[in-house]
């Protein structure tokens, strides 16, 4: 763990860079409760340094939307808890969290493969050779999935605009 506590923090900071202002949780936190879940998976099976922060930014992606989701339940119509997709479009709108992780579940059902590269690239902050690398395919396929699945998700998401 003192090995990646670093760029562990920086993949959490990254994602509370894209929440609403006067988040109440912090970096340090979200590491904490992502190396819990972590640790307490039974296979623990990482094949790679790719491979282990792609689990990291699934769990951290759980953690932030569980939250969301609480909160969200504890408020009518939720706080506008939101993130950016910094998809490389021109205009980046922001989106409700819950509505992206809704969306990528309904994308993994008809795209398992798309649905992964969002979770490396997004959630996970993984560079398209670090997605290519743990996904186990060419660079030039993670960035075709990477470029179908965010024109997926933006057509999906274009209702849920704030």
């Amino acid at each position: 763990m003192p090995l990646v506590y670093g760029q562990l923090r920086e993949m959490a900071r990254r994602h509370l860079a894209r929440e609403r202002r006067g988040h109440t949780l912090q970096p340090t936190a979200i590491v904490h409760e992502a190396y819990l879940r972590l640790s307490r998976e039974e296979a623990k099976n990482w094949q790679s340094r790719s491979h282990f922060f792609a689990v990291a930014g699934t769990a951290m992606r759980r953690i932030l939307v569980d939250y969301a989701r609480r909160r969200s339940s504890k408020k009518r119509g939720g706080d506008g808890s939101s993130y950016q997709l910094e998809s490389g479009i021109a205009e980046p709108k922001a989106v409700d969290l819950i509505a992206v992780d809704d969306a990528l579940q309904k994308l993994s059902l008809l795209d398992p493969d798309r649905a992964r590269v969002v979770e490396l690239r997004f959630f996970a902050g993984l560079t398209e050779e670090e997605t290519a690398a743990a996904l186990d395919v060419s660079t030039a396929t993670a960035r075709r999935r990477w470029m179908g699945a965010r024109a997926w998700l933006h057509r999906e998401l274009a209702g849920h605009q704030p």
